[in-house]
């Protein structure tokens, strides 16, 4: 066997443009990171406490194995930490894990289960934590969120879809400190895919002695940087910094305090009187006054913004329709002048930022753009559509979002989009956060908003969102050749075959259309220049763990 350096793991896919994203903090913006030596010496008497908000409001759930949106992973990623974790500069490296072996036919990953790794409660961390963790979400029984992300893994989705046992699955504690993980074939970009959400650990003893072990900040155990000290429900959740945490001596922000506030105006407001030191998703109509102040960031997301059709709910179970509708809205205008904080026109699926071995990047590289606006070809489309379905007019049409401002104004955009390009009148309809998840996850919906973040820095983070067998396929969609390109280019070792499967599977994606891609997004923040060193990563929610206040 011999040692894997994840610093160094041959990637299919050079994230290039968004590596520079990823060790981005707020100091360059931040008038105070100036003078760092000077501001660290000041802030060692500072108490270091921050104050941000979750503009989702309540988390859905602090349970990794059913969380499925960024408003719980913000939290969660604090309180747990798998195999691998990123450090300072966004790379990959060894986390609950010091080491990792490698077989020489890239199939057979050895992990050893690092010493001085500890549970909140005191109790060591250990592989047998791991093989429960990912054996518990495969378990059909424990219906969670994204067993289809552990599918890698020898006899996986035989055991999550009942074809199989918990012992075929190819995760074995070999004692306390070695995990032996055997996947289905060699594959190059495991460890940014093992560094996901479905591979977070559990402790089974506080698990399997209550099934609501994860709804009080009291009875949560967890080994990340920190523990949740109280959570007052749809108000606030304080975290502490973990003293059993293995790296604790480097992480330098000792409290963090998320208020639950969903309305933008107000949380706004409450940054703007000191009362939050950081905020997200700025309110649509600041954007354009606030681009100017130094304490303004904005960097590109690896995410999507999209409405996915249920192709089981009528009048979307036709191509034409959905394609009618990609085909009305006008991205240009949409991301100048109702969203204005830097996104893009999504002309495809993949969002910019993964370089291929050509040297471009993949969205470039792609053999056409999708859906550009065209209100001519889009009533055409839907004429052609309702002639094929045997109706004369479109049957009454609802559009779901989750209750936030910035969300209602892109819908009220697309609404008056459909109303003028394609002559069609659309209901719009809202819901809370914890409601929606719900909602989207039951498939109860024509059409419905949801933004979809990769979960690595690979095109396949994204459009493996849409196989049959993907837990995050809520579109009832579900096509052969689609499915066969993925499972193709997961495993294919020349980058060149690689990105041409890609490209022929997003193609796929676009012409049947189960969803439609609106916008690239970016994520826009405000830092106080009190708070410097927060990392703004474009996979994921900013990363406080190393940000210090230098100003009281």
């Amino acid at each position: 066997m011999r040692k894997w350096n994840v610093m160094i793991a041959i990637l299919l896919f050079a994230a290039a443009a968004l590596a520079g994203c990823a060790g981005k903090d707020n100091s360059a913006a931040n008038p105070s990171g100036a003078a760092q030596g000077t501001a660290e010496t000041a802030a060692e008497k500072i108490p270091q406490v921050l104050t941000t908000n979750l503009s989702g409001g309540e988390p859905y759930t602090l349970d990794p194995a059913f969380a499925s949106d960024t408003t719980s992973y913000f939290i969660i990623d604090n309180l747990y930490e798998g195999l691998y974790t990123y450090d300072k500069s966004g790379k990959i490296v060894e986390g609950a894990a010091s080491k990792v072996d490698v077989s020489a036919d890239a199939k057979t990953y050895t992990f050893t289960i690092r010493d001085g790794a500890k549970w909140s409660n005191g109790d060591p961390v250990t592989a047998q934590d791991f093989e429960y963790s990912w054996k518990r979400i495969l378990n059909p029984k424990t219906a969670a969120y994204d067993p289809s992300s552990l599918y890698y893994i020898k006899g996986a989705e035989e055991y999550n879809t009942g074809k199989g046992s918990a012992e075929d699955v190819g995760v074995t504690a070999k004692d306390e400190h070695t995990l032996v993980v055997e996947l289905k074939a060699p594959l190059s970009i495991f460890p940014i895919i093992a560094v996901g959400h479905a591979y977070l650990p559990v402790r089974s003893t506080v698990v399997d002695k209550d099934e609501k072990w994860a709804a009080e900040s009291n009875t949560i155990v967890g080994n990340g940087p920190y523990v949740p000290q109280e959570w007052k429900h749809n108000e606030q959740i304080t975290l502490a910094k973990n003293d059993q945490y293995w790296n604790k001596d480097a992480i330098s922000m000792e409290t963090i305090h998320f208020k639950m506030v969903q309305d933008a105006t107000t949380y706004y407001q409450m940054y703007k009187t000191g009362d939050l030191d950081m905020i997200l998703s700025l309110p649509l109509d600041t954007i354009d006054q606030e681009k100017q102040n130094k304490e303004y960031l904005s960097h590109p997301s690896f995410s999507v913004y999209t409405y996915s059709f249920n192709v089981k709910e009528k009048p979307f179970t036709n191509q034409k329709i959905r394609q009618a509708f990609a085909y009305a809205i006008d991205r240009e205008s949409l991301t100048k002048n109702v969203t204005k904080g830097g996104e893009t026109p999504a002309l495809g699926y993949v969002p910019y930022g993964l370089t291929n071995p050509s040297g471009k990047d993949f969205r470039d590289d792609a053999p056409e753009k999708y859906y550009e606006f065209n209100a001519q070809k889009a009533k055409e489309l839907l004429a052609e559509g309702l002639k094929e379905e045997g109706l004369t007019q479109l049957p009454p049409v609802s559009f779901k979002y989750n209750t936030a401002d910035n969300h209602k104004k892109v819908a009220e955009a697309l609404q008056e989009m459909f109303k003028e390009n394609l002559g069609v009148e659309i209901k719009l309809e809202n819901q809370e956060w914890k409601t929606y998840i719900d909602t989207f996850k039951q498939k109860n919906f024509q059409a419905a908003r949801m933004g979809w973040e990769g979960n690595y820095l690979d095109p396949l983070g994204v459009l493996g969102h849409y196989t049959s067998s993907n837990s995050n396929n809520f579109t009832n969609w579900s096509n052969k050749e689609y499915d066969n390109l993925i499972e193709k280019s997961t495993y294919e070792l020349d980058p060149n075959k690689r990105v041409e499967l890609l490209q022929q599977a997003e193609k796929v994606l676009m012409d049947d259309l189960p969803i439609i891609p609106i916008l690239f997004s970016a994520d826009t923040a405000l830092v106080s220049p009190k708070v410097t060193g927060i990392i703004f990563d474009a996979r994921s929610n900013p990363d406080l763990r190393f940000a210090t206040r230098v100003e009281q």
